[in-house]
């Protein structure tokens, strides 16, 4: 089976989206450029944590590279939402981050979720001849991926958003943490009271 690569270097936009009433959203990334539109589906927690590990890599390119990093800027940048239709390619299983030093670009790899499946080996390992040793392939060599390659000043765009997506969500409850719904939840801390 044969694997796509869709890369956009760089896309025209590349943003962080949802779609869904505040409890119910799926969470996607979108690359437009080229006449190509690409929609891949996460989790909240990986929108968030892409967020966070993009800003690391920026304060470290910064140190190491003298990179120059854009400042933060008031203005709030790109609010619109996610190009329709938005049809999932992939559920994006990891996300790679690299800094290429020669372009002076961030690197995004969202790679899909693999189905692996666990071999089972039936037999003595006495049988084992040590000089048929199988060749241990990248385990996600063979998925489909999403490549995007930011300018620094595109990256702190793509941050801002996304940490503007998450935090559109449902607030928490000021007690447990958890998400509250419209009417209320069933709070631990409460010992199961309706909140």
């Amino acid at each position: 089976m044969t694997h796509q690569v869709h890369a956009f270097e760089p896309p025209e936009r590349f943003v962080a989206g949802t779609v869904g009433p505040p409890g119910e959203r799926a969470f996607f990334l979108q690359a437009r450029g080229g006449g190509r539109l690409v929609s891949v589906a996460l989790e909240k927690v990986q929108v968030s944590l892409l967020a966070e590990k993009l800003e690391e890599l920026l304060t470290e390119a910064q140190r190491r590279f003298g990179v120059d990093l854009p400042e933060l800027a008031p203005v709030i940048g790109d609010n619109e939402p996610l190009d329709t239709p938005v049809d999932e390619e992939f559920r994006v299983g990891t996300l790679g981050l690299a800094f290429d030093v020669d372009t002076a670009t961030v690197v995004i790899e969202a790679i899909a979720a693999g189905e692996v499946e666990p071999e089972v080996e039936l037999g003595d390992e006495d049988d084992e001849d040590p000089d048929d040793e199988v060749e241990d392939d990248e385990p996600d060599e063979d998925l489909d991926r999403l490549r995007v390659r930011l300018t620094p000043q595109a990256t702190r765009q793509f941050i801002e958003r996304a940490r503007r997506v998450v935090n559109a969500g449902r607030p928490p409850c000021p007690l447990c943490g958890q998400p509250l719904d419209p009417a209320g939840h069933l709070c631990p801390r409460h010992n199961g009271y309706h909140r």
